[in-house]
């Protein structure tokens, strides 16, 4: 039945292509079982089968080792071939050492010498490229060999093997082999792994570590669990580097560290001691295993019960990538492998090699070896594009474009907008074109003629290209068609986003006046028009489009363009549709427009024609002086609260003609300050009396012009008006003297607030006093002050030494011989003198000046006279 089995296995094995990658080895129910369960998670590792030679072998033969050098492979087979394999699986030599099983093949790190032990105790290790040679046949079977890693040097010839016991051999005198038994008596040795001085062996109770430099054995990790046949679920043992070592036995997993003793530990200890860090059991029994960074790749043999017998049999092996903890693991990738015969195999069947150079991890089975390899930035972005994680695939291959071998940016940008637009994301898909085609026109024309099959031509609209690249003309003209047909407002948005030079305007212009022949008032395809005018150079249409639409562009229109040559007989039309924009545009082109044409054109419209004057007036009282008699009526009739700072700030304005409206229409604040400024103050202090009966603002008035007859015609106007004589009191007391307004209130004459008043009065003057007072304090405080620092100056010293001269006779002030008598005057300028050449004082006034200070205060030449007397 087994036999059936295989055989109905292997024909259709071998009717399916040998170099078979991870879709081929991984089977249909596991594959399902990640798309389900995994479905977000990328795989870690990729498969490949190693075919070629390899393939030719295992039809006629089964693979019982293998090891890896990075140049070549070494392959041992159940009917005792060892063959030298290239990277591709191709065979380069054969060696026939033995009728039976190859227990184990080691290799140096040179690549250079081989050594192989088999089931019949043989032993061979022999030059791949010398002459070099060693047999020797024991009486059982040869489970292990195991090379010196530097075997290529002389120093270094040295091997060791494992039957029943572990034995070394160095060569010695003579080129003679001499072993000696390094450990026995634990059962055969199972496996063995040599790296730098530390050679790492597992028998049937643990396994030990020897130092070969002091030649002592530092540790025994025992074996966990005894009640698995070693020989049935053999030891794993992989170098990670010179110092740990990793085990994995039945389920169980530990990471030894080998460290350094500290010297006052040692007595009689070993030099070095081993420390287990990492230690966690699987949920499967292990076949292999070898470090990947800081983690681990782990081959495990797996059991499981078939449903349909119900009894236990041989599963798929997995490939585990685990995150070692200090008590536990972390899976970070796991996968079931369908490797030939599978059904039939056992847990010792299994091994797995790596190449430390290039992460490869070679599943070596009976009937089958697979590859594993990291996945590159390719396999990556495969996995992205199965997941139809487009933009994800997309930056990934923008940032490894320099790395990447199999995809190209732009195919996979193009598979990501196809898959937009199926799923109906045409906006986004649109979006992405700009970034993907970029200055590809061909693609952009395509993808266009694309969107239009679909009807989504609006959805590219916005992303097509106006600059480096311009497409042909064809392609904008077709979207504008399109949205002219169903969207006035997105045609206009695009007209008055896109250069006039990327279609043809005419026939743009041609299908606009098409459309308003069915619907002329339309303001949006007027105000479009307006536009494709202004590009086609037709101002004049399209100022006339503006004005009738009364379009805020109409001005900009006109300063862009130079158009008021156009514009001599349309400023009513500009003033109606936004007075201040027309008026500062003409204020500021009175070159091309003069002022005398803008009054004239507003002459029957009188309050346009204000709005104007009345900002020149602003910008230039001067300029349109002949105006200002016209203004005056202007502002009268339109803007009343502007009239009185006009007639404050004109220079030109006639004064009579001025009077003469305001006194019409009874404007008396503006007749009051005529009448004040044409001289008739009385009059308009009248006026403000009788007509607006406000003493504050007569007596405002009268001191603004500051006239003592004003006062008094003021004072003899309220002398019998209560409320007047009040607010007189209340004002004049610093212009005009109180007393002379009391004196003349009648007696009797009841006067509101009268004693209110009297007080202010008399605060006030209390108030003057004080200030009067203040001052004079200040004047004196100050005076002292200064005082005492003239004093203090006064009284400090002054250095006379050779340097300082007479200012009269320029000659030094202290004599050469220091023992003759000498006179010197010094003044606080700090001028000196000879008293000798100082003018004798007269008797009137005995006190001296400096020549030279005095001389400066009395003017010029006065020194010099004094000299003479």
């Amino acid at each position: 039945m087994a036999e059936a089995e295989e055989k109905e296995t292997r024909s259709n094995e071998e009717s399916t292509d040998e170099s078979e990658c991870f879709a081929s080895i991984l089977p249909t129910e596991v594959q399902h079982l990640v798309k389900e369960d995994e479905s977000e998670e990328e795989p870690k590792l990729k498969y490949e089968r190693l075919s070629n030679g390899v393939t030719e072998i295992l039809q006629k033969d089964a693979a019982s080792c293998m090891t890896v050098h990075e140049k070549f492979l070494a392959l041992g087979t159940h009917y005792g071939k060892v063959y030298l394999l290239d990277v591709q699986g191709n065979i380069t030599q054969k060696f026939d050492v033995s009728a039976v099983k190859i227990n184990q093949i080691s290799l140096d790190e040179s690549g250079e010498h081989m050594g192989v032990c088999s089931e019949d105790g043989k032993v061979q290790v022999f030059g791949l490229y010398s002459a070099e040679e060693f047999h020797e046949t024991f009486d059982c079977p040869i489970k292990i060999v195991a090379v010196h890693p530097q075997f290529v040097r002389s120093h270094f010839k040295q091997f060791v093997t494992g039957g029943k016991k572990l034995l070394l051999y160095e060569r010695g005198w003579m080129n003679r082999w001499k072993p000696s038994v390094l450990h026995e008596g634990e059962g055969n040795i199972r496996n063995v792994k040599w790296r730098g001085h530390l050679i790492a062996w597992a028998n049937n109770m643990g396994v030990k570590i020897l130092d070969m430099i002091s030649k002592q054995r530092i540790t025994n990790v025992p074996r966990d669990d005894i009640s698995l046949r070693p020989d049935m679920y053999p030891c794993s043992l992989c170098w990670k580097d010179n110092l740990t070592l990793i085990i994995g036995w039945g389920n169980s997993v530990k990471i030894c560290s080998v460290k350094e003793r500290h010297a006052s530990e040692i007595r009689d200890l070993p030099n070095r001691y081993v420390e287990i860090v990492f230690q966690f059991d699987t949920e499967f029994y292990i076949s292999g295993l070898a470090p990947i960074c800081d983690q681990l790749v782990i081959l495990s043999y797996v059991k499981e019960i078939s449903d349909k017998t119900a009894v236990e049999c041989c599963a798929r092996p997995r490939l585990d990538i685990v995150q070692p903890l200090p008590e536990s693991c972390e899976e970070i990738s796991s996968d079931a492998l369908t490797v030939r015969g599978f059904q039939e195999n056992e847990c010792r069947d299994y091994h797995l090699e790596y190449s430390e150079g290039e992460s490869l991890f070679y599943i070596i089975s009976p009937r089958d070896v697979v590859v594993a390899k990291e996945r590159d930035q390719d396999d990556h972005i495969d996995w992205l594009l199965e997941k139809k994680k487009y933009e994800e695939a997309l930056m990934a291959a923008e940032i490894s474009q320099k790395t990447i071998k199999k995809h190209k940016i732009l195919d996979i940008g193009l598979a990501y907008v196809n898959h937009l637009v199926e799923k109906g994301e045409y906006d986004l898909a649109a979006r992405k074109c700009q970034k993907i085609l970029g200055k590809n026109t061909e693609l952009w024309e395509f993808e266009v003629y694309k969107f239009k099959e679909i009807g989504q031509l609006k959805a590219i609209s916005p992303y097509l290209p106006r600059r480096d690249p311009v497409l042909k003309p064809l392609i904008y003209e077709m979207v504008l068609h399109e949205f002219l047909e169903s969207d006035y407002e997105g045609f206009a948005t695009l007209i008055k986003e896109w250069p006039g030079d990327l279609y043809n305007n005419t026939i743009i212009v041609q299908a606009v006046v098409d459309h308003l022949k069915k619907d002329p008032q339309n303001r949006t395809l007027l105000r479009t028009l307006a536009e494709l005018y202004t590009y086609d150079q037709r101002y004049g249409r399209a100022l006339e489009i503006y004005l009738t639409l009364r379009h805020k562009d109409v001005f900009q229109l006109i300063h862009k363009h130079n158009l008021f040559s156009s514009i001599r007989d349309k400023i009513v039309l500009l003033m109606d549709f936004d007075s201040e924009k027309a008026v500062d545009m003409l204020l500021d082109n009175e070159d091309k427009i003069s002022i005398d044409r803008v009054v004239e054109e507003l002459e029957n419209r009188p309050e346009l024609q204000h709005v104007y004057l009345h900002k020149l007036f602003k910008r230039d009282h001067h300029k349109g002086q002949r105006y200002h008699e016209k203004q005056i009526s202007l502002y009268a009739e339109y803007d009343r609260p502007n009239l009185l700072p006009f007639l404050r700030d004109s220079t030109h304005c006639p004064l009579e003609k001025a009077l003469e409206i305001c006194q019409q229409r009874n404007f008396v604040e503006e007749t009051v300050y005529l009448l004040s400024r044409m001289g008739n103050s009385r009059s308009a202090l009248k006026m403000i009396m009788e007509e607006l009966q406000d003493v504050d603002k007569a007596i405002e008035f009268a001191k603004e012009q500051d006239d003592g007859e004003l006062w008094e015609d003021l004072i003899l106007y309220s002398i019998d008006k209560p409320p007047f004589i009040t607010g007189l009191l209340n004002n004049i007391g610093t212009h005009v003297d109180p007393i002379l307004l009391i004196h003349r209130i009648k007696e009797g004459m009841e006067i509101p607030n009268l004693r209110d008043s009297l007080v202010k009065i008399l605060q006030d003057y209390n108030l003057q006093i004080l200030l009067r007072e203040g001052c004079k304090k200040i004047l004196v405080a100050d005076s002292l002050s200064l005082l005492k620092k003239m004093h203090r100056t006064q009284m400090k010293g002054v250095l006379v030494d050779e340097e300082n001269i007479c200012e009269s006779c320029l000659s030094p002030i202290l004599p050469s011989d220091a023992s003759k008598s000498f006179n010197v005057v010094v003044f606080h300028c700090r001028h000196m003198f000879h008293k000798e050449c100082l003018p004798v004082s007269n008797t009137v006034s005995p006190v001296q000046f400096c020549n030279i200070c005095s001389a400066k205060h009395r003017g010029p030449g006065s020194a010099i006279l004094e000299m003479k007397k």
